[in-house]
């Protein structure tokens, strides 16, 4: 049984020696510490066994605890407390051992006294308290003469740890020409001693750099400015040095620093500023639209969003001809070209150009105004131009089914300068690689030079190059943008082979297909088939057509009873007809085939059972059906034989001209009723030819070229005839490969009876006595003026010969 301060009746081995000598150590380092001295009295009455001690027994002192100095520097072991038994006769019989938290490592015990001692250094800062276990044994039998009970010994604090700041060193901001006292940042510092037991955890804070600029609050930490107006474009980076200082700042404390860098960040206080209030600059005429003419800057001392500038133009002549952007990057105003500049229509500009912030800030409204403006001069320097085009895109929808040589656009262009060059028209060959079009080189006329097939190609986009006669690396270009609009010109077809079976056991009415077919041309009301048998097969005993009126068809059965042995296949021609205009058909087979099925119409087997030959035949008869079918070879390959021997090959002479083939004819050629010796199309006058006429063709030769009267319009003026003709021409003989590399004489259309310019032939001439008249050649306008001159009639008198 423990107890404190009087003893018991019962027996006890912590007793009144245990608990005095603790009370008594307790009582003595609260007064060393507090700085009184201790009555020599009351330390004697404390170690005294005498029943005085007992009239201290109204303080309330735990047995239970001990208290000893931490960093403890002496040579000797630090004496802690006693533990005594009252058992304890002092014979030695009773042996005191310890155990728990440091028992033998930090703390040992006499084991015959019971004195505790610290052998090792004491460190608060790293275990502020020990729990132990105490015991005292017979030491002879080793028996408990006591239950073993559990004390604790505390570490006491000193001052022995200087204050630390465990964040710094300190980085903040604060904003420039903040007003005094503006919190920029609080430091902390954390000492580690007891801050429950007297000063040595009291930290103090104070400034030992910075000043006169910050302040720092001596209990928060809480560093301020202390100075107003701090600009940062003077001044922007400071290091101030904090010290904190425990027991209160007193004489004899431990103190620690810190470092902390502030940083005045920028506001917007100072006006933008043009160094220059005029500026000079010079751009071509043909610089293009957004490019560069030159740079503006307004400095402002300012930095980051303070620093940003808006650039605009806010007069002068040229606000609609020039644009003004801000580099983010550099603050600089760029001043570009807004639409196309004319030396020969304005020579120069004049802007006024304001650059200011976007961003102000009310409070420095008062250093402002936070705008400038300055004067920029441009002159427009003349070039060179290229031809331009008026207007500067075309869009053409042209039929597919047009005619070659058919004008479908007049492009135009002009020179925009002074001198008005004469402009020569192309097609940049790298966009019609096909060479589709033909462009007239003075005219500027776009002309078909192929013929046109939407469904290989629904647009064309095509480049119009415009050349200055004068200077020819001047070209101006348009793009042009053709839609071949779509004509009926394609027939409907099927897809796909479509294939068939029949049953054997089928009825009349079965369907035994669903048909449908596609067209390549894209009419606007949508496609619309028709499908029907053809004519020949209208009255088809064993299958008819069913439209269903929505571009399919249901091919059904009219009988029943088919038989493999009878028929195996039937081909049935159904024909596809659309709705364009004009309204085109074909024909598409259906291929059925006779199959057996079962009594659900699965198919068994669709080849036909052979026939077997008769047993009675023979090997007598066969071998006489093989001689025989060998008999007809030979006499096939007999008469194959002979009338290749009799072929001649014919020959033409490599000078010999198709059009002096003329030994079928007993008499002088019949002119345009001559259509068997060469192509009479090639002559027919272009007014009169029908349009439906074929013409004949020689059996024992090729035309050199077909004829191109199909192509050439009929209702143009010559020249336009002219164009037509020649491209259909080039167009025929590119495309013909049996095309002779020379031209042909056969070309020649204006001649002959029934043309406009009648014959010019003179074979008839021998047959009037009066001289033929060429008055008529004054008529064709300048192109035969000099036929005319020669063969017409003359003012003088008649010549004699």
């Amino acid at each position: 049984m423990w107890t404190s301060g009087r003893m018991s009746n019962a027996k006890s081995w912590l007793g009144l020696g245990m608990s005095l000598y603790f009370w008594g150590l307790m009582d003595l380092t609260t007064s060393v510490l507090s700085g009184n001295s201790t009555p020599q009295g009351e330390l004697e009455t404390l170690l005294s066994d005498k029943p005085q001690s007992h009239q201290r027994t109204k303080r309330s002192w735990v047995w239970n605890q001990f208290f000893v100095l931490e960093e403890y520097t002496g040579t000797d072991p630090l004496y802690v407390g006693k533990l005594h038994s009252d058992m304890d006769r002092g014979d030695g019989s009773i042996k005191y051992i310890l155990s728990g938290e440091g028992a033998g490592i930090v703390f040992t015990i006499d084991d015959t006294t019971g004195d505790i001692h610290a052998i090792q250094r004491l460190d608060r800062e790293e275990r502020a308290q020990y729990t132990l276990r105490a015991q005292a044994l017979d030491r002879r039998t080793g028996r408990p003469m006591e239950p073993e009970s559990e004390f604790i010994i505390k570490i006491q604090d000193i001052n022995d740890n200087e204050p630390k700041f465990l964040d710094g060193p300190y980085v903040a901001t604060v904003p420039e020409m903040s007003p005094v006292g503006t919190s920029v940042i609080q430091v902390t510092a954390t000492d580690a001693d007891d801050p429950t037991y007297g000063n040595s955890a009291r930290v103090v804070y104070s400034i030992l750099q910075g000043q006169p600029y910050f302040s720092v609050d001596s209990k928060t930490g809480v560093i301020r400015t202390a100075l107003m107006n701090m600009d940062r474009e003077a001044k922007e980076y400071y290091e101030v040095i904090i010290q904190a200082k425990d027991m209160g700042g007193q004489l004899g404390g431990l103190a620690g620093t810190t470092t902390v860098n502030i940083t005045l960040s920028d506001v917007n206080d100072n006006p933008p500023r043009f160094p220059q209030k005029h500026y000079q600059m010079s751009v071509l005429e043909s610089a293009p639209i957004s490019s560069t003419v030159g740079r503006v800057f307004a400095k402002d001392l300012d930095e980051g969003i303070n620093a940003e500038m808006k650039y605009t133009i806010v007069d002068g002549d040229g606000a609609d001809a020039f644009d003004i952007n801000t580099d983010p990057n550099f603050q600089v105003g760029i001043i570009t070209v807004k639409k196309p500049l004319s030396f020969e229509s304005k020579k120069s500009y004049t802007l006024k150009v304001e650059g200011a912030n976007p961003h102000l800030e009310m409070r420095f409204l008062n250093l402002g105004p936070f705008q400038d403006t300055t004067t920029v001069h441009i002159s427009v320097e003349d070039v060179d131009e290229p031809p331009v085009f008026e207007p500067g895109f075309y869009f053409v929808e042209v039929p597919e089914d047009v005619a070659i040589g058919t004008t479908i656009q007049i492009i135009s262009a002009k020179d925009p300068d002074v001198t008005n060059n004469s402009i020569r028209y192309s097609i940049d060959r790298s966009s019609d690689p096909g060479r589709f079009f033909y462009v007239d080189i003075t005219t500027g006329a776009l002309m078909t030079a192929r013929p046109l097939d939407r469904e290989e190609f629904s647009w064309h986009n095509i480049t119009v190059l415009a050349m200055e006669m004068n200077n020819p690396s001047q070209v101006g270009s348009v793009s042009v943008t053709i839609k071949v609009l779509d004509v009926n010109d394609n027939a409907p077809e099927f897809p796909r082979f479509y294939e068939a079976f029949v049953c054997e056991n089928a009825k009349a009415g079965q369907l035994i297909q669903t048909v449908s077919a596609v067209d390549q041309d894209d009419p606007h009301n949508g496609q619309h088939f028709y499908y029907s048998l053809t004519p020949e097969a209208a009255n088809n005993p064993n299958f008819t057509v069913r439209d269903n009126q929505d571009n399919t068809a249901r091919i059904l059965t009219r009988r029943s009873g088919f038989r493999q042995q009878e028929q195996s296949v039937f081909y049935l021609p159904i024909l596809i007809a659309d709705s364009g205009q004009p309204v085109l058909s074909s024909t598409g087979t259906l291929t059925i085939q006779v199959c057996s099925c079962d009594d659900e119409g699965h198919v068994m087997s669709c080849s036909p059972e052979a026939y077997m030959l008769p047993v009675s035949l023979s090997r007598g008869a066969l071998i006489a059906i093989l001689a025989c079918i060998f008999v007809l070879l030979v006499l096939v390959l007999l008469i194959l034989s002979m009338r290749r021997h009799r072929k001649q090959p014919y020959i033409i002479d490599d000078e010999e001209n198709i059009h002096e083939n003329i030994v079928r004819y007993d008499d002088e050629g019949g002119g345009e009723e001559d259509t068997e010796a060469f192509d009479i199309a090639a002559m027919w006058n272009p007014r009169e030819a029908q349009a439906g006429a074929a013409p004949k063709m020689r059996q024992d030769m090729l035309p050199e070229i077909e004829s191109l009267s199909r192509y050439v319009p009929q209702t143009c003026a010559v020249n336009s005839t002219v164009h037509s003709y020649v491209l259909a021409k080039l167009y025929e003989a590119d495309m013909d490969l049996w095309a002779p590399p020379f031209d042909s004489l056969q070309t020649y259309m204006f001649e002959g009876d029934g043309s406009v310019a009648g014959s010019l032939s003179s074979l008839q001439s021998a047959t009037s006595d009066s001289e033929q008249s060429f008055d008529f050649l004054t008529d064709w306008g300048p192109r035969f003026r000099k036929l005319a001159e020669l063969y017409g009639a003359s003012e003088g008198p008649a010549p004699l010969w």
